[in-house]
């Protein structure tokens, strides 16, 4: 009889495991604790988790672009939905999705949706759009009329950040009569915190008192320089609110969904509303904005901030056409 009820037991237990929903998000080289793009992505993950029971959360870390096929296909193997994250992933995302049709892919910062694959839904964001206004901001704040911008990899996403920025001070310049300059690098990488920090003491030691950093943990060495220089010289954040990670430091963050992507994703997957395709989020979506500056506010005079309310108004309701390429800003 003991015996008995425990077979019935575990066959009771059975049908509750298997009603598990796997979410796996793969990261792309950058990993967890990069405090931007891939803990922002994250953060999605875990609120669908923390919102129901049945859900579990899981993520595989890519050491290199070579990980991106194998990770993305275990990460397959053993889920109902994976979550890719970043530009270098989207030619594995291609290869991997259309051999697991049963399972949901959500591509967050890049646009596959010419390949058609009925199983992907992909996200990309306006970062152009949030830029502008930080580059109004730091054209207005800069003392030494010399700003710096920083970027990872030159992939979209950073690019539009970078020509976004370049046309919020162009904007600047244009409405107050100045000439303020911007200098431009990349790291090359989204990971050396080190080359980001030496690359921003560069910028600061060619004039520049204010430093955008869209380029991953690389960010984080912007911050630590811009720290360490001390007062009169600021950083500007990415992707996620970074203002905390330097406190009065970071002026801003040029922030756009990527949380509420991912938690969209994975969310319509779940409650079976998933669709294949495509989704670009801007201002007008609420896709993108600064933070609310709440460590350096009492530091940014109140006519820098009606403007930058103004341009964001206009922004949205289409009066001002942002630049998202470099013909675009030439042309601005």
């Amino acid at each position: 009889m003991k015996r008995l009820l425990t077979v019935l037991l575990v066959l009771m237990l059975v049908p509750v495991f298997a009603m598990a929903f796997t979410v796996t998000m793969v990261t792309d080289t950058g990993g967890l604790g990069d405090q931007s793009f891939n803990d922002g992505t994250w953060r999605g993950v875990e609120m669908i988790a923390e919102e129901f029971d049945d859900v579990e959360a899981q993520v595989i870390q890519s050491n290199e672009q070579a990980d991106y096929v194998p990770n993305l296909s275990k990460a397959a193997e053993m889920s109902d939905v994976v979550v890719a994250v970043g530009f270098l992933m989207v030619d594995a995302l291609e290869q991997v999705a259309p051999q697991y049709p049963d399972v949901y892919f959500i591509g967050i910062d890049f646009d596959l949706s010419a390949a058609g694959i009925p199983n992907v839904k992909t996200y990309t964001f306006k970062e152009h759009e949030t830029a502008f206004l930080a580059g109004f901001l730091a054209g207005a704040m800069s003392e030494s009329k010399i700003v710096g911008f920083i970027g990872g990899i030159p992939v979209p996403a950073v690019v539009k950040f970078q020509i976004g920025y370049q046309a919020g001070v162009k904007m600047y310049n244009k409405l107050h009569n100045e000439n303020v300059q911007v200098l431009i690098g990349y790291t090359q990488n989204f990971t050396d915190s080190q080359k980001g920090k030496t690359m921003t003491e560069a910028q600061y030691s060619q004039g520049a008192d204010i430093v955008f950093a869209a380029a991953g943990l690389c960010g984080l060495g912007t911050f630590e320089a811009a720290k360490e220089k001390g007062e009169g010289y600021y950083a500007i954040g990415v992707d996620v609110d970074q203002d905390h990670l330097a406190p009065g430091k970071i002026l801003t963050s040029a922030m756009k969904g990527i949380t509420a992507a991912a938690y969209m994703g994975v969310l319509d997957a779940y409650e079976g509303y998933f669709t294949a395709g495509h989704e670009e989020l801007g201002l007008e979506e609420n896709g993108v904005q600064l933070s609310e500056m709440k460590y350096t506010k009492d530091i940014i005079p109140q006519w820098i901030l009606v403007e930058i309310a103004g341009l964001k108004a206009m922004a949205k309701d289409g009066e001002i056409d942002i630049p998202a390429t470099e013909d675009e800003l030439k042309a601005f």
